[in-house]
Protein backbone atom coordinates (compact mmCIF):
# COMPACT_ATOMS: atom_id res chain seq x y z
CA UNK A 1 0.00 0.00 0.00
CA UNK A 2 1.18 3.55 -0.38
CA UNK A 3 0.81 6.40 2.00
CA UNK A 4 -1.78 7.63 0.74
CA UNK A 5 -4.00 3.97 1.38
CA UNK A 6 -4.46 3.46 -2.27
CA UNK A 7 -3.08 0.47 -4.35
CA UNK A 8 -0.83 1.39 -6.38
CA UNK A 9 -0.68 -1.14 -9.85
CA UNK A 10 1.80 -2.84 -10.95
CA UNK A 11 2.72 -5.39 -13.55
CA UNK A 12 2.67 -7.35 -10.92
CA UNK A 13 0.69 -7.43 -7.93
CA UNK A 14 2.39 -6.56 -4.85
CA UNK A 15 1.29 -9.55 -2.75
CA UNK A 16 3.47 -11.38 -5.41
CA UNK A 17 6.89 -9.99 -4.84
CA UNK A 18 8.03 -11.93 -1.65
CA UNK A 19 7.58 -15.22 -3.70
CA UNK A 20 9.07 -14.58 -6.59
CA UNK A 21 11.97 -13.20 -4.81
CA UNK A 22 12.27 -16.82 -2.97
CA UNK A 23 12.39 -18.14 -6.38
CA UNK A 24 14.76 -15.96 -6.78
CA UNK A 25 17.03 -16.94 -3.95
CA UNK A 26 16.71 -20.87 -4.72
CA UNK A 27 17.66 -20.32 -8.08
CA UNK A 28 20.98 -18.36 -6.71
CA UNK A 29 21.49 -21.03 -4.24
CA UNK A 30 21.07 -23.72 -6.83
CA UNK A 31 23.57 -21.91 -8.93
CA UNK A 32 26.23 -21.68 -6.29
CA UNK A 33 25.74 -24.61 -4.64
CA UNK A 34 25.93 -26.44 -8.45
CA UNK A 35 22.31 -28.27 -7.26
CA UNK A 36 20.45 -28.30 -10.82
CA UNK A 37 17.49 -29.42 -9.11
CA UNK A 38 17.14 -26.80 -6.81
CA UNK A 39 17.88 -24.11 -10.05
CA UNK A 40 15.01 -25.74 -11.80
CA UNK A 41 12.61 -25.29 -8.60
CA UNK A 42 13.49 -21.78 -8.22
CA UNK A 43 12.31 -21.08 -11.84
CA UNK A 44 9.79 -22.68 -11.95
CA UNK A 45 8.72 -21.39 -8.65
CA UNK A 46 9.23 -18.02 -9.50
CA UNK A 47 7.97 -18.15 -12.77
CA UNK A 48 4.50 -19.62 -11.97
CA UNK A 49 4.15 -16.62 -9.16
CA UNK A 50 4.84 -14.32 -11.73
CA UNK A 51 2.49 -15.46 -13.84
CA UNK A 52 -0.40 -15.89 -11.48
CA UNK A 53 0.13 -12.61 -9.53
CA UNK A 54 0.34 -10.58 -13.18
CA UNK A 55 -1.97 -7.71 -12.80
CA UNK A 56 -2.70 -6.00 -16.28
CA UNK A 57 -4.11 -2.76 -17.38
CA UNK A 58 -7.44 -3.06 -18.65
CA UNK A 59 -9.41 -0.87 -20.99
CA UNK A 60 -12.48 0.19 -18.89
CA UNK A 61 -15.88 1.39 -20.12
CA UNK A 62 -16.62 5.00 -19.97
CA UNK A 63 -20.58 5.14 -20.92
CA UNK A 64 -22.61 5.54 -17.70
CA UNK A 65 -25.03 3.24 -16.28
CA UNK A 66 -22.60 0.10 -16.66
CA UNK A 67 -21.65 -2.82 -14.11
CA UNK A 68 -18.56 -4.40 -15.13
CA UNK A 69 -17.24 -7.88 -13.94
CA UNK A 70 -15.50 -7.45 -10.47
CA UNK A 71 -13.65 -10.86 -11.46
CA UNK A 72 -11.88 -12.38 -14.60
CA UNK A 73 -13.20 -15.91 -15.10
CA UNK A 74 -15.68 -18.37 -16.20
CA UNK A 75 -19.80 -16.85 -15.37
CA UNK A 76 -21.11 -20.34 -13.05
CA UNK A 77 -24.38 -18.95 -11.37
CA UNK A 78 -26.92 -16.26 -12.96
CA UNK A 79 -29.84 -16.04 -10.30
CA UNK A 80 -31.97 -14.43 -8.41
CA UNK A 81 -32.03 -14.47 -4.46
CA UNK A 82 -32.47 -13.08 -1.15
CA UNK A 83 -30.00 -11.19 0.27
CA UNK A 84 -29.89 -10.82 3.97
CA UNK A 85 -26.84 -9.77 5.55
CA UNK A 86 -25.63 -6.67 3.52
CA UNK A 87 -28.57 -5.27 1.45
CA UNK A 88 -31.71 -6.80 3.15
CA UNK A 89 -33.34 -7.76 0.41
CA UNK A 90 -33.67 -9.68 -3.18
CA UNK A 91 -30.60 -9.29 -5.21
CA UNK A 92 -29.64 -10.61 -9.02
CA UNK A 93 -26.30 -12.88 -8.36
CA UNK A 94 -23.98 -13.35 -10.63
CA UNK A 95 -20.93 -15.89 -9.59
CA UNK A 96 -17.61 -16.04 -11.48
CA UNK A 97 -15.27 -18.85 -10.85
CA UNK A 98 -11.22 -18.02 -11.34
CA UNK A 99 -9.18 -20.96 -12.03
CA UNK A 100 -5.68 -21.18 -11.18
CA UNK A 101 -4.69 -19.40 -14.81
CA UNK A 102 -7.08 -16.59 -14.63
CA UNK A 103 -6.21 -13.21 -13.06
CA UNK A 104 -6.64 -13.06 -9.16
CA UNK A 105 -6.87 -8.89 -9.18
CA UNK A 106 -10.65 -8.23 -8.37
CA UNK A 107 -12.00 -4.72 -9.00
CA UNK A 108 -15.05 -2.81 -8.74
CA UNK A 109 -17.97 -3.03 -10.98
CA UNK A 110 -19.10 0.13 -10.86
CA UNK A 111 -17.75 3.76 -9.17
CA UNK A 112 -18.94 3.97 -5.65
CA UNK A 113 -17.92 4.59 -1.72
CA UNK A 114 -16.50 1.50 0.34
CA UNK A 115 -19.51 1.34 2.94
CA UNK A 116 -18.34 -1.95 4.69
CA UNK A 117 -16.16 -4.52 4.55
CA UNK A 118 -16.21 -7.92 6.54
CA UNK A 119 -14.54 -11.08 6.48
CA UNK A 120 -15.86 -14.34 7.46
CA UNK A 121 -13.67 -17.42 8.58
CA UNK A 122 -14.83 -20.96 6.78
CA UNK A 123 -14.18 -23.96 4.49
CA UNK A 124 -12.18 -23.87 1.47
CA UNK A 125 -14.50 -26.36 -0.44
CA UNK A 126 -14.21 -25.98 -3.69
CA UNK A 127 -15.21 -22.53 -5.47
CA UNK A 128 -17.69 -23.41 -7.87
CA UNK A 129 -20.18 -25.72 -5.84
CA UNK A 130 -23.20 -24.13 -5.37
CA UNK A 131 -23.08 -24.21 -1.68
CA UNK A 132 -19.15 -22.26 -1.74
CA UNK A 133 -21.18 -18.87 -1.10
CA UNK A 134 -22.62 -20.16 2.35
CA UNK A 135 -19.73 -22.19 3.81
CA UNK A 136 -16.12 -20.91 2.29
CA UNK A 137 -13.69 -18.19 3.74
CA UNK A 138 -14.93 -14.72 2.04
CA UNK A 139 -14.22 -10.95 1.99
CA UNK A 140 -17.78 -8.93 1.70
CA UNK A 141 -17.11 -5.25 -0.06
CA UNK A 142 -19.87 -3.19 -0.20
CA UNK A 143 -20.07 -0.25 -2.21
CA UNK A 144 -23.17 2.51 -2.52
CA UNK A 145 -23.04 4.29 -5.95
CA UNK A 146 -26.24 7.05 -6.08
CA UNK A 147 -28.51 5.31 -3.24
CA UNK A 148 -27.76 2.46 -5.13
CA UNK A 149 -25.76 -0.47 -2.99
CA UNK A 150 -24.14 -3.48 -4.33
CA UNK A 151 -22.01 -6.10 -3.09
CA UNK A 152 -19.11 -7.68 -3.83
CA UNK A 153 -18.06 -11.39 -2.25
CA UNK A 154 -14.77 -12.80 -2.64
CA UNK A 155 -14.89 -16.10 -1.67
CA UNK A 156 -12.06 -18.65 -1.00
CA UNK A 157 -11.58 -21.84 -3.03
CA UNK A 158 -9.91 -25.48 -2.70
CA UNK A 159 -6.47 -24.13 -3.11
CA UNK A 160 -6.98 -20.18 -1.94
CA UNK A 161 -5.97 -19.64 1.30
CA UNK A 162 -5.69 -15.91 1.29
CA UNK A 163 -7.63 -12.97 0.48
CA UNK A 164 -5.97 -9.48 0.24
CA UNK A 165 -8.12 -6.37 0.48
CA UNK A 166 -6.52 -3.30 -1.34
CA UNK A 167 -9.54 -0.51 0.33
CA UNK A 168 -10.79 -0.09 3.39
CA UNK A 169 -14.41 1.41 4.29
CA UNK A 170 -15.09 5.11 3.40
CA UNK A 171 -12.98 4.96 0.35
CA UNK A 172 -14.23 6.35 -2.83
CA UNK A 173 -13.16 3.72 -6.08
CA UNK A 174 -13.67 4.28 -9.89
CA UNK A 175 -15.10 2.07 -11.79
CA UNK A 176 -13.01 -1.02 -12.53
CA UNK A 177 -10.42 0.04 -9.70
CA UNK A 178 -8.54 -2.79 -8.22
CA UNK A 179 -10.01 -3.82 -4.81
CA UNK A 180 -8.43 -6.57 -3.48
CA UNK A 181 -7.05 -10.14 -4.56
CA UNK A 182 -7.39 -14.31 -4.03
CA UNK A 183 -4.34 -16.07 -4.08
CA UNK A 184 -5.00 -19.43 -6.13
CA UNK A 185 -8.56 -20.61 -7.94
CA UNK A 186 -11.38 -18.82 -6.20
CA UNK A 187 -14.85 -17.05 -6.76
CA UNK A 188 -16.28 -13.50 -6.70
CA UNK A 189 -20.21 -13.44 -6.46
CA UNK A 190 -21.57 -10.03 -7.04
CA UNK A 191 -25.02 -9.05 -5.70
CA UNK A 192 -27.07 -6.21 -7.71
CA UNK A 193 -30.42 -4.42 -6.97
CA UNK A 194 -33.29 -6.23 -8.94
CA UNK A 195 -32.63 -2.41 -11.35
CA UNK A 196 -29.89 -4.01 -12.88
CA UNK A 197 -30.15 -5.89 -16.30
CA UNK A 198 -27.94 -8.71 -16.25
CA UNK A 199 -25.72 -8.78 -19.46
CA UNK A 200 -23.90 -11.87 -19.02
CA UNK A 201 -24.96 -15.63 -18.75
CA UNK A 202 -23.78 -19.20 -17.44
CA UNK A 203 -20.24 -20.43 -19.72
CA UNK A 204 -19.57 -16.92 -20.35
CA UNK A 205 -16.05 -16.00 -19.54
CA UNK A 206 -15.39 -12.08 -18.56
CA UNK A 207 -12.02 -10.37 -17.74
CA UNK A 208 -12.44 -8.06 -14.48
CA UNK A 209 -12.81 -4.58 -15.41
CA UNK A 210 -13.25 -4.15 -18.78
CA UNK A 211 -16.28 -6.58 -19.83
CA UNK A 212 -19.87 -5.28 -19.31
CA UNK A 213 -21.58 -7.35 -17.08
CA UNK A 214 -25.23 -5.49 -16.66
CA UNK A 215 -26.70 -2.14 -16.66
CA UNK A 216 -28.90 -0.27 -14.76
CA UNK A 217 -32.22 -0.31 -16.30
Amino acid sequence: MAESGRYQPRLIAAPGYPLILAGVVLVFLGLIGHWPWLTVLGLLAGGFCAYFYRDPQREIPGAAGLIVSPADGLVVQVDEVRENEFLHGPARRVAIFMNVFDVHVNRAPLAGTVVEMRHRDGEYKVASRDDAAMRNEQQAVVLESEGRRVLVVQIAGLLARRIIPFVKPGQNLARGERLGMICFGSRVDLYLPLTAEIKVKVKDRVKAGSSVIGRWA
